[in-house]
């Protein structure tokens, strides 16, 4: 199924180059990088048959600056971000909202978000939230741990490695599980 009314860009940061789709509702999706840039192409298209390139609008140039600021070590100035939520389920929305509101640098483990968005013994769906989250960097789901603070699963490029990566940019402090330092 083409979707024609996608548009996307790919750009350069820190960790190789990223991907954002768009549309006139708002970002449907970023793309951490894979192997090559044309991977990473490759990789949203696939997501997304029938998005075309195109030069990003004026909030999706902004989006774009606040992500290579985040990946450069500067602020998270993610959490304002529009996002494309009309094909999330309330569940989604919910956890996609509280882990937005995790600090860069800080990590919550899914079930200490399960009990932020009311759901108390939720970890495994707040895991097959974040394991389906569209927004990687934008929703922050590489700040979600499993329990005991290990990394969990990572389905970027890169797997943990990249996770550990990212909260190393973002300053994370080092715990016994994670290999931050």
């Amino acid at each position: 199924m083409a979707v024609v009314d996608i548009a996307y860009t790919l750009f350069e940061t820190s960790i190789g180059a990223c991907a954002i789709a768009w549309k006139a509702t708002g970002i449907i999706a970023t793309q951490l990088p894979e192997a090559s840039e044309a991977a990473t192409q490759a990789q949203l298209r696939r997501k997304f048959p029938g998005a075309h390139l195109e030069a990003p609008t004026n909030i999706v140039r902004q989006a774009i600056a606040a992500i290579v600021r985040l990946l450069e070590g500067g602020g998270d100035e993610l959490a304002t971000i529009e996002l494309d939520l009309s094909r999330i389920t309330p569940f989604y929305r919910r956890v996609y909202a509280a882990a937005r509101a995790i600090p860069a640098g800080e990590t919550l483990t899914y079930g200490e978000l399960a009990a932020r968005v009311g759901e108390p013994g939720g970890a495994r769906a707040v895991g097959q939230a974040m394991a389906r989250n569209a927004w990687p960097l934008i929703v922050p789901c590489h700040r979600v741990l499993a329990a005991g603070g290990r990394a969990g699963g990572f389905s970027a490029h890169g797997g943990v490695n990249t996770k550990y990566r990212l909260l190393r940019i973002e300053g994370a402090q080092r715990q016994k599980s994670l290999p931050l330092g």
